[in-house]
């Protein structure tokens, strides 16, 4: 009987969240990366690894001292996002 209960309850279990892969790429190696205010690190390691989203809209913002910053609001549905991110500098 405790076996019927387990496949029951697992009958009504969630599947895991579906993630929407995000490519970042760019000219400023170091520049750091924040999805939804968490900073996830340089651009060079989030371009070599990706980030997976889960579906909806996600704050991307990339910045650098002496540049300035690049911010944007994503719609992640169900096609990868890839980015491709130029960096102005600051003019003296």
């Amino acid at each position: 009987m405790m076996a019927l209960s387990l496949v029951a309850a697992c009958a009504f279990m969630p599947y895991p969240a579906q993630t929407v892969s995000l490519r970042v790429q760019g000219n400023v190696a170091d520049a750091q990366v924040t999805v939804d205010d968490i900073p996830l690190g340089a651009l060079g390691y989030v371009a070599a690894h990706g980030v997976a989203l889960p579906p909806g809209r996600h704050r991307v913002t990339i910045e650098k001292a002496g540049y300035f910053p690049w911010d944007a609001v994503l719609e992640a549905t169900d096609e990868p996002i890839n980015l491709q991110v130029t960096l102005v500098p600051i003019p003296d």
